[in-house]
């Protein structure tokens, strides 16, 4: 059964992304409607997967990882935006975050 899974990593400083707040929006009618909203344990991961099960289908998706309450006044980001599409729903979709207070990068992980 197919999930989607995020992880932000602190780049800058070298450890897992702890207490960001992360929204998971899907594109419906043509506007984005908020699915979820979670916040980084510890290890940087959301406590249980973002979506799974009945409501793991395909479509148009956005992540928003909110980074400027996270790195504060060192940072230049505030909201990073990640949009992306599921294809396969029986698949493991896992967008992991990585970060510093002046960039970031993102991929299809496993």
């Amino acid at each position: 059964m197919g999930k989607l899974t995020t992880h932000v990593l602190d780049t800058a400083n070298g450890r897992p992304g702890a207490g960001i707040a992360v929204d998971l929006s899907m594109l419906q009618g043509g506007e984005w409607k908020l699915v979820k909203s979670a916040r980084t344990n510890a290890e940087g991961r959301t406590d249980a997967p973002l979506l799974e099960g009945d409501q793991f289908r395909a479509g148009a998706y956005e992540l928003a990882f909110h980074l400027g309450s996270y790195f504060r006044a060192e940072g230049f980001l505030d909201l990073v935006p990640v949009r992306f599409v599921i294809t396969e729903p029986a698949a493991h979709y896992h967008v992991p975050l990585l970060c510093s207070p002046w960039g970031y990068t993102t991929y299809r992980g496993s």
